[in-house]
C-alpha cells in the first residue's frame, strides 16, 4: 500500500477498488484490522493529542474522508487519489460481502435504528448476512456490564466484518480496545452510516459531496450539534493546513 505522510497522520492514498481489494485481504488474513477515515474534524482532534493519536498509530487502513483534505493535499502537491469517505464505501463493502458471503454486524445509532439499517440493506443487497445489529445505550464505554454484553453478543454472532457507527472518537477508541478480543477480521469505524442507510438522516445530495459541501447539508439536518463543529471546532483546519504546509517546506 502507498502510504504518505499527510498533515499530523497518515493516509492510504489508494483509489476506491483499491480500498475495497485491501479489505477484502485484510479479511483473508483475519488478524483483528480496523479502519479509520480521518476528515476534518478528526485531524483537528489528532492535533489535540490523545488517545486518538495512538489509534490512528496503530490502523491497519487510514482512508482520507472529506473533499478538504484532498484539497489540501493538492495544495501540498502530494495529491490524494480519492475520496473514501465511510458513506461511499459503506454500501460497496455490503455489496462485496454479500458477492463474497462475508458476514456482518452493526454496532451503534439510536434504539432501533441499526435493525432499520439492516433491513433495508438486505433488502438491497439480498445475499447480505447481517448476523447481528446492537444500539449500545448513551455511556455505555464507562458501563462495564454494557461492555461485556457487546463482547458477547459479537463473538457469538462471529461475523468477518463489524461496523462501528458512534462517532469520533468513541468508535475508535472502542475498536482500537476492543478489537483483539473480539477476534473480528475487520472493523471499521464509519460515524452516520448507519443511519444514512436506515434512512434515519438524510445524505446530502451527490453535487453538493462532489464540490465538499455535504458540511453545509448536514448543519441543516441537525443544526444544534453540526453548527459548532463546522463553524468553532473545525475552523482550526485552516490553521493547521498552514501550519504542515511550511513544515513540508522545511522538510
Amino acid at each position: 500500500m502507498a502510504r504518505i505522510k499527510f498533515m499530523n497522520t497518515e493516509v492510504d492514498n489508494l483509489t476506491m477498488d483499491e480500498t475495497l481489494n485491501v479489505i477484502d485481504s485484510l479479511i483473508q488474513q483475519n488478524k483483528s484490522a480496523y479502519v479509520v477515515t480521518p476528515n476534518v474534524d478528526h485531524i483537528v482532534q489528532l492535533e489535540r493529542g490523545g488517545k486518538l493519536v495512538e489509534v490512528y498509530k496503530n490502523a491497519d487502513l487510514i482512508l482520507t474522508d472529506g473533499k478538504p483534505l484532498i484539497w489540501i493535499s493538492q495544495w501540498y502537491k502530494t495529491p490524494i487519489k480519492e475520496k473514501i469517505s465511510g458513506s461511499d464505501l459503506f454500501p460497496l463493502l455490503c455489496k462485496m460481502a454479500a458477492e463474497k458471503n462475508y458476514s456482518m454486524f452493526l454496532l451503534g445509532a439510536a434504539e432501533g435504528v441499526a435493525d432499520k439499517a439492516a433491513q433495508n440493506l438486505i433488502a438491497k443487497y439480498n445475499q447480505l448476512n447481517i448476523v447481528g445489529t446492537y444500539s449500545p445505550p448513551l455511556g455505555f464505554e464507562n458501563n462495564e456490564f454494557e461492555i461485556k454484553k457487546i463482547e458477547k453478543l459479537i463473538k457469538n454472532a462471529n461475523p468477518h466484518i463489524l461496523i462501528v457507527g458512534l462517532g469520533c472518537p468513541k468508535q475508535e477508541l472502542f475498536i482500537f480496545q476492543n478489537c483483539q478480543k473480539l477476534g473480528v477480521p475487520i472493523s471499521l469505524g464509519l460515524g452516520a452510516s448507519i443511519d444514512f442507510e436506515a434512512g434515519n438522516i438524510k445524505r446530502a445530495p451527490k453535487w453538493m459531496t462532489n464540490h465538499g459541501l455535504e458540511w453545509l447539508f448536514r448543519i441543516t439536518q441537525d443544526p444544534k450539534r453540526m453548527a459548532k463543529r463546522y463553524f468553532i471546532n473545525d475552523l482550526v483546519i485552516f490553521k493547521l493546513a498552514f501550519k504542515y504546509k511550511r513544515r513540508n517546506i522545511a522538510d
